[in-house]
């Protein structure tokens, strides 16, 4: 009997480790489930630099979103960025949206100004007023070399 109840125990154990593992595989790796609780939105960018898929999309500071993936739009020479946006959350057609940076040299984040003052954006809508990440070598440059006047004007 004793055999058996050892048996028993290792068995509860490798169970309960085997369940806590995928636990933290499924949490940890932003696995879902059931359905898909968002949404698709598209900004024009002329200059995506830095942005990754995966960055976060945030309104007001807060995470609403991540950047889904890019398509090159050859005609209108801009980058089409796909953000996935939670379901519940509105954006106008009006709304804004920059490539920010957190801190000095961090990670990427897409940050939205949601409007107000026009309709509401459809499944796959475009959000048309965007602002592109400043190149932080090119700010330098213009800077060491006195391109930038004192009161930050470029000099013409």
């Amino acid at each position: 009997m004793k055999k058996y109840r050892h048996e028993t125990v290792a068995g509860i154990f490798m169970l309960a480790g085997l369940i806590g593992v995928g636990y933290l595989t499924v949490k940890l790796g932003n696995v879902k489930w059931f359905g898909n609780d968002s949404y698709s939105l598209y900004a024009r960018f002329n200059s995506v630099s830095g942005l990754r898929p995966g960055n976060a999309v945030e309104m007001l500071g807060i995470e609403i979103g991540e950047v889904s993936g890019f398509r090159l739009d050859q005609e209108k020479l801009v980058v089409m960025t796909e953000l996935r946006i939670r379901k519940g959350i509105k954006i106008y057609d009006d709304a804004f949206a920059s490539i920010k940076t957190v801190g000095l040299i961090g990670d990427k984040h897409v940050s939205i100004d949601p409007g107000g003052g026009g309709a509401l954006l459809k499944l796959g809508g475009t959000i048309l007023q965007t602002e592109s990440p400043p190149d932080l070598w090119d700010l330098i440059r213009k800077y060491a070399f006195g391109d930038i006047e004192k009161g930050g004007k470029e000099k013409k």
